[in-house]
Formats: structure tokens, C-alpha cells, sequence
């Protein structure tokens, strides 16, 4: 049974697929309203109090044009001085608060043999997420709408380890950076599985700051390897670590958002939003 958070999030989402299928038609208020089973006032504000825009301003947030003209002022420019530089509100790159610790090779190697997983299930700003960490820190999240699915993809992550259904500390920082509260900062720690290359893809895309999009070839660049654009994309890909690890902010060169593993409505959601609150702040 879906909370009304979580109905309420699927309706946004719908409500964004639908603008972004038919912006060339330029829907009203009232099409976009009843393709959600929603009066246009009710609708817009709904739409107005998650997004901090109105549906039609979001549009602009979600086209190719939009898109690329991020890619252009602050591309390349910026992702690689974002350390250096930072940026004002949304952009302090709350991001890089995150520290990533790889699993021993040990760990690896045996599926998580000696772990101890503590796993919930939380409503975050995005939809229902499973969220999971060891002692030494958060080592999943993934956006779900099957509570036993996700759990049997966890299990199958790390299929030696022990695994228990409680929320712990861990948890509640993570809500906290996924969605309004992003400003709550906190030193959050990742314990994740990866190779020495997905680690330091994963790394990479915590340096771009919200609001921001970046390539797959800046990412290879950034990497050291400006000809595995396919091996970052893979990479990206294998991200255990949904909206912290922000992968959704990784594009295509032509200004398309493409695919994403946890469903392109919720990436484009995503991306609507931060633009959209990076733009509230700067005005």
C-alpha cells in the first residue's frame, strides 16, 4: 500500500513525464491536471510546493535546450574547479561531506562474508528508497516501489552477509541530504563494493554540485581517460548509492538526460528540481 507521500511523489513525476513528452504542444494547466486525476488548483499547488516552481517554469528545467545551456556556462569550467570555487545556497557542494570506503578486498571477494546489515525502508522526497549500511557506514540506496524486490537485489549484492530490519543513525542522515533539507550537512560516511575504477568514477561524480550536469566524456577525463566515456557509463551504471552519488546528473553530449537505473522519470524529476532550486536561490 503506497503512503501518500509516496502517491503524491508518483503523481509529480507522472505529472513531469507528461510535460516533457508533449512540451512542443505546450500543454495547459488543465491537460497536464487531468492526465493526473487532479483539479488544475489542486495540481498546481502540488506541483508548486514540491517543486518551488510552477509546472510551466519547471518545463524549461527539463528541455535539451536548458540542458545544454548548463553544459555550456558551466560545464567543464566548473567541474573542475568546483572544490576550489563552490557556489552559494544549494551549490556548496554538500556533496563532498560524503566519504567513500571501499570494501577490503576480503569483503569483496567473499559477497560480504562478516557483514553486519542493518536495512529500512524510508519515504524520501523522491519515492520510497531501501536504504542499508554497515558499522562503518552506508553501503546502499536504492529508489523502489517493491519493498521484496529490493530487498532480494540487496541480499544479492552481498549475499554472505547477516541482515537485519531496523533504521539506525545512518538512515536518518541520509533522508536529510535527499530532498529540502539537503543543507542539513552531515559527514557521511560510504562503505561500498566497488573496483578501483567504479570507485573512482563514484568519486569523481561527488565533485559536481547540485544543479549542475556533466558528460560522460568530462567524466572520463576527470578519470584520466578521456576515451572511456563507455567504461564511465558503466561504471554509472553499477552506482549503489541512489541521489547521494549523484549520477543522475550525468548526461549525454547533446543534451539529453538518457537512462537511469532507477527510471528516467525520476531522473528528469531530479534534475528538475535542483535546477529549479539552484535558480530560486541565485535569482
Amino acid at each position: 500500500m503506497h503512503s501518500q507521500k509516496e502517491t503524491d511523489f508518483n503523481r509529480i513525476a507522472e505529472a513531469i513525464d507528461y510535460i516533457k513528452n508533449n512540451f512542443i504542444k505546450q500543454p495547459s494547466l488543465a491537460d497536464v491536471a487531468k492526465h493526473v486525476h487532479l483539479s488544475p488548483s489542486h495540481f498546481q499547488k502540488m506541483f508548486t510546493d514540491w517543486a518551488g516552481v510552477s509546472p510551466k517554469k519547471f518545463l524549461q528545467y527539463i528541455s535539451i535546450n536548458y540542458a545544454k545551456s548548463i553544459l555550456r556556462k558551466r560545464g567543464a569550467t566548473l567541474f573542475d574547479s568546483a572544490i576550489e570555487t563552490g557556489l552559494s545556497g544549494t551549490g556548496r557542494l554538500y556533496d563532498l561531506f560524503i566519504n567513500i570506503e571501499g570494501m577490503t578486498p576480503g569483503e569483496y571477494k567473499n559477497k560480504g562474508e562478516n557483514l553486519y546489515i542493518e536495512y529500512s525502508y524510508e519515504e524520501s522526497y523522491f519515492g520510497k528508497t531501501i536504504i542499508a549500511s554497515t558499522p562503518k557506514g552506508i553501503c546502499h540506496i536504492a529508489f523502489c516501489e517493491d519493498e521484496t524486490l529490493a530487498y532480494e537485489l540487496l541480499k544479492s549484492t552481498f549475499s554472505n552477509a547477516q541482515f537485519k530490519r531496523v533504521e539506525n543513525l545512518y538512515h536518518k542522515q541520509v533522508l536529510n541530504l535527499i530532498g529540502p533539507d539537503v543543507d542539513s550537512i552531515a559527514n557521511l560516511k560510504l562503505h561500498i563494493k566497488g573496483t578501483e575504477f567504479q570507485l573512482k568514477v563514484w568519486e569523481t561524480l561527488l565533485t559536481i554540485p547540485s544543479g549542475v550536469l556533466c558528460t560522460y566524456g568530462e567524466i572520463a577525463k576527470k578519470v584520466g581517460n578521456s576515451n572511456a566515456s563507455r567504461a564511465v557509463g558503466t561504471a554509472i551504471g553499477h552506482n549503489p548509492i541512489a541521489y547521494l552519488i549523484p549520477c543522475h546528473r550525468v548526461i549525454q553530449a547533446s543534451g539529453i538526460f538518457g537512462g537511469y537505473m532507477w527510471g528516467p522519470k525520476r531522473k528528469t524529476a531530479i534534475i528538475g528540481w535542483e535546477a529549479a532550486r539552484l535558480n530560486n536561490e541565485t535569482i
